[in-house]
């Protein structure tokens, strides 16, 4: 059912912070916030076209 090779990988897009500093942690969740931000903005927006989509065929 699973792969050997698989049972000890971190999954996809995991970065790994032991070798990280304090700073570059710090930095990272800054970006990570950003990301969030902009994630967000685009779930607003979809949102916003669906509604807006769902307005005309009432």
């Amino acid at each position: 059912m699973f792969d050997e090779e698989d049972l000890g990988k971190k999954p996809a897009g995991l970065k790994n912070l032991e070798p990280i500093s304090l700073d570059e942690l710090g930095n990272y969740i800054d970006e990570l916030k950003a990301e969030i931000v902009r994630v967000e903005g685009e779930i607003a927006r979809k949102k916003s076209h669906m509604d807006a989509a769902s307005s005309v065929f009432k």
